[in-house]
Parts: structure tokens; C-alpha cells; sequence
């Protein structure tokens, strides 16, 4: 298969209609069209239902898809990183959730930027999950992921810190002054319906709970009244007068990870995990 017809396969995958992808991909519909037939042929399977009113995806087109994305990211990234090696001033870029282990990545910077050698660290911040993505399309060469909530899955991996989680309150609730507080009865709390993230395609789920894009918004709608949250212990260092915290009593722990590409080669990449893990 030629990463042409992959690319032509996930725009009309993902945007279930042949001329949005065909505008997506900048091409003319017509050749989009006998590209995917002509895919079909070659793979001998049917990859796409189409009818006159809509366009559904085949279990093997689930795969295809699945797959064809790992493909593609895998090309992009190594395009990124080459370019970024041949640069005059090289260094590493390290992705991370923006208001997640501020302490711990403060100490992994000052104590890398002490060793011999170290080179300049470049700090992406991004959105819930995102630091995952920037490390597999190679926009990032390592990054601090945090289990269960991101994938670990086709990275080597360290981890560097656990801790307990704890329930965000605007200051005053009823419930600031227990002990501890389930995951069910934070759910149940329909004056405080929890936050709702956006999707990797931007959009968001149903809920009642407000539409939120970053920590800092998210801090703010809680200190409001609007909502509540179910975050690392470390959140602490974020507070003001106007939260409350209560432990969850039941909610899984979170390990904080350094995570980087297992065929990467890079000393600095590798000094800087030594780092990590010696901190």
C-alpha cells in the first residue's frame, strides 16, 4: 500500500463523505473515489458501505483505519525528527499536561540543566491527552504521561511518581467539610456536574456538566460554583481560598511517567530519563 491511498482512506473514514474528504485532501472527487475502490481491490475486502445517503465503515475498514493512522504518524514523525536533528541549535522537546507535576518537572529541568552536556529543553504545554499525541507524531522526543488515563502502549516508559487523587470543591459546599467522598456520590452531585473535555476531533460529549478546554479554565469554574473535579493530589499547589479538597476514597491512583520513543537514539533523550528516574 502506498501511504497516498492511506491518507485518501482516513480523510473519507473519518469524514464519512466523499466530498468533504475529497475537499479536505484538495482533490477531486472522482480519483478519491477509484483510489479507495482500487485499495479495496488490492486488500480483497470491503473497507466502506456506501449507500446513497450515507457511508458507514466495515469492521475491516475499522482495523485499516486503526492501523492507517499508526502508519501515518509513525511517517510524519520521522519527517519531524530528522529535521529537528539537522538543526543548528539541537535540543529536546518535552511535552507535558499544562498544570500537571509542576514541582516534579521543575526539579527534572533544574537537575538536567546541571548535568554535563545537557542541551536546551524546549516544554510543550498541552491539553488533557494531547502530550501523548505530540510524542507519537514526533512533535515531541519525550513526555510526561500519566497513567490510566493516557496510553502507554509503543513506548518505553519510567515511572516517577504516585499519588492519590482528591475531589475539587468550590469552597463552602456542603460536602468540603467529609472525610472522603466516593466517585458515586460525585457523580450524584447535580448541583456540581462534572466537566466535560473535548474529544481528539474537538468536539464534546453529552452531559451537563460545562464544556472545559484547560486546567486554568477549569480551576476557575470550580472556585464559580459550577462544577467539581476528580484530579492528582499534586493540584494542591494550584489552590486558593475559594476550593476545597476531600479525598476519593475509591478512585485509582495516578502514576506520573516518563514516556519516550523505544527506537529513539538520542544521548540527550536518554540523559534526560536518567535524570527523571534518579529524581
Amino acid at each position: 500500500m502506498e501511504t497516498r491511498e492511506l491518507r485518501y482512506f482516513v480523510a473519507v473514514a473519518e469524514e464519512l463523505h466523499f466530498g468533504r474528504a475529497a475537499q479536505r485532501l484538495a482533490i477531486a472527487q472522482p480519483p478519491l473515489s477509484r483510489a479507495i475502490q482500487q485499495l479495496e481491490r488490492r486488500l480483497g475486502v470491503t473497507l466502506l458501505h456506501r449507500t446513497s445517503r450515507a457511508i458507514t465503515v466495515t469492521e475491516a475498514g475499522s482495523v485499516l483505519l486503526r492501523e492507517a493512522r499508526v502508519v501515518l504518524d509513525a511517517i510524519d514523525a520521522a519527517e519531524r525528527r530528522t529535521r529537528r536533528a539537522a538543526a543548528d541549535r539541537p535540543g529536546v522537546v518535552l511535552a507535558t499536561k499544562a498544570g500537571a507535576s509542576s514541582e516534579l518537572l521543575s526539579k527534572l529541568l533544574d537537575a538536567y540543566a546541571a548535568e554535563p552536556g545537557a542541551l536546551a529543553v524546549e516544554v510543550m504545554l498541552s491539553g488533557p491527552g494531547e502530550q501523548e499525541r505530540l510524542l507519537r507524531d514526533g512533535r515531541a522526543d519525550v513526555a510526561l504521561l500519566h497513567r490510566p488515563f493516557d496510553t502507554m502502549a509503543g513506548f518505553d516508559t519510567e515511572d516517577l511518581h504516585t499519588e492519590q487523587q482528591v475531589v475539587v470543591l468550590p469552597a463552602g459546599h456542603p460536602l468540603a467539610d467529609r472525610a472522603r467522598l466516593s466517585l458515586a456520590e460525585i457523580s450524584a452531585l447535580t448541583d456540581l456536574p462534572l466537566p466535560r473535555w473535548p474529544r481528539q476531533d474537538g468536539s464534546y460529549p453529552d452531559g451537563p456538566g460545562p464544556q472545559v478546554r484547560d486546567h486554568t479554565q477549569l480551576m476557575q469554574l470550580i472556585a464559580l460554583g459550577r462544577t467539581c473535579a476528580v484530579m492528582p493530589e499534586c493540584v494542591r499547589t494550584h489552590l486558593h481560598d475559594r476550593h476545597a479538597i476531600v479525598p476519593a476514597s475509591d478512585a485509582p491512583p495516578v502514576t506520573t511517567v516518563i514516556a519516550w520513543p523505544p527506537h529513539s537514539r538520542s544521548k540527550a533523550v536518554a540523559d534526560l530519563v536518567r535524570t527523571a528516574t534518579r529524581l
